[in-house]
């Protein structure tokens, strides 16, 4: 008989080696080593069953009907809903919300056509008791307390289900290969499974991952590339809001953005987020301006806050929440270069208010204008929002969707807007009727408003 091959993988990179190593060599990781065999490989090499070749012509451009769940923020993230045969990947910190999410879909699914909930990590009876909770228990709400992807799959099978969650992909393993559950080896073919599940069925399946202390998804990046689309749940600081994002999708934008309100009875849809990021906004205070960030097809009005101060030491520091503090630098260099002001001796901390996170370079007027207002101590305009990029040379720039951004900030009773004067133009008349429109071509105006102001 000939002998088996062995060899060592890591279980956080990937990495190989020919014998058990206390430190991975690829990526430093300590006792991440474990042993596999050729057997283990074979089982994990699966080839979907495929017709015969078709030329390009020959490939239907139908377009299959999208399975939406009524959830709209959830909706949304995904691009219109659940595409058919698709696997999906969540991850969130413990606690986020992730189950609660999912079993808050699989119920609105379940209306109409069986939706299956599998849970490796609960029972029966603890997810009954969190479905009684939340109000939920549609009539095609099933459930499966299981870790054998081979029983999954058979249930699966035999249900066909609208919907298939696994909870979660770490605590589910395949009986055919030696290794522990949430190994290398066990992650790839369980993934394996479901993937060619999917495909054949048409059934979309979505599982849940484990994320590390950093935030990201626990393992190695094999996960992330075979599946369709990876999502996010995230939590900022100790809000109330959960903020659902997509970081890859085949399907559809990964700059959405869904906003979920944690409640005593679930998570409940954020209608509209813009009226709760700027709830409490004091009024006739320096350093705090209102602007509009696009997070995919959705404008957020959010509020920037800054603090500019005397620093106790040789360099002031620069401290940021919501944004990148290399941005906050840059701005801060330039509005020293241009106007003259002495920010080098100033500490400079910027919040965005409500736990968005701006990311980017049209909300660069905002911050701009929200760090002069500290400095010079001059409240901006409680009713004006601030829009444009700025360059290294002072200039303000235009922005892309100006005009869906200002209809937002209208709904809010915003009237006045501070704007590169290269959207001008293409504002419709109908918009500029309504709104006191400040056009700036460079920072230098925005320093004679504030002061026309005060």
């Amino acid at each position: 008989m000939a002998k088996q091959r062995t060899w060592f993988e890591c279980q956080s990179c990937g990495a190989q080696a020919p014998q058990w190593l206390g430190r991975c060599p690829e990526c430093g990781a300590w006792a991440t080593l474990e042993k596999a065999t050729a057997a283990a490989v074979v089982a994990s090499a699966r080839v979907l069953e495929a017709p015969q070749p078709l030329s390009l012509e020959q490939v239907s451009t139908a377009e299959e009907p999208r399975l939406l769940s009524g959830i709209g923020e959830w909706d949304s993230v995904l691009g219109g809903g659940l595409v058919a045969g698709s696997l999906l990947l969540l991850g969130g910190d413990p606690g986020v919300g992730k189950s609660t999410l999912l079993m808050w879909v699989v119920d609105k699914l379940s209306s109409t056509h069986p939706a299956l909930y599998v849970s490796g990590e609960e029972s029966l009876l603890q997810i009954k008791m969190r479905a009684e909770r939340l109000g939920l228990g549609g009539q095609g709400f099933r459930l499966l307390a299981q870790t054998d992807a081979e029983a999954i799959i058979a249930a699966a099978e035999a249900l066909r289900p609208s919907l298939l969650v696994v909870d979660s992909i770490q605590t589910t393993v395949a009986p055919s290969l030696g290794a522990q559950a949430g190994s290398l080896a066990q992650l790839r073919e369980v993934a394996g499974r479901f993937l060619a599940f999917a495909k054949a069925t048409g059934v979309p399946v979505l599982l849940v991952g484990h994320v590390t202390k950093e935030g990201a998804l626990a393992g190695p990046r094999v996960l992330e590339h075979m599946v369709d689309v990876v999502l996010y749940l995230q939590a900022e600081g100790a809000q109330a809001f959960r903020f659902l994002r997509a970081e890859k999708n085949r399907f559809g934008s990964t700059q959405e953005l869904g906003v979920f309100e944690m409640k005593a009875d679930g998570l409940a849809e954020v209608k509209n987020p813009s009226a709760l990021f700027l709830a409490g906004r004091p009024v006739g205070q320096s350093g705090s301006v209102v602007t509009c960030t696009l997070n995919g097809s959705r404008p957020l009005l959010v509020e920037v806050q800054a603090l500019a101060v005397n620093t106790r030491y040789g360099t002031g520091r620069r401290t940021t929440l919501g944004t990148d503090s290399n941005r906050i630098a840059l701005l801060s260099a330039v509005l020293e270069k241009h106007l003259g002001l002495a920010f080098s001796g100033c500490d400079i901390f910027v919040n965005v208010a409500g736990g968005m996170v701006l990311q980017e370079t049209g909300c660069d007027l905002a911050l701009c204008a929200a760090m002069l207002s500290s400095f010079e101590n001059r409240p901006v305009d409680f009713n004006c929002i601030a829009l444009g990029e700025v360059g290294l040379s002072g200039e303000v720039r235009a922005v892309s969707r100006l005009e869906r951004r200002l209809l937002e900030a209208q709904k809010l009773g915003f009237e006045k807007a501070l704007i590169p004067s290269g959207n001008l133009p293409h504002l419709p008349k109908a918009l500029k009727k309504n709104w006191e429109i400040n056009g700036i071509s460079k920072l230098n105006a925005l320093t004679e408003m504030l002061r026309e102001r005060a």
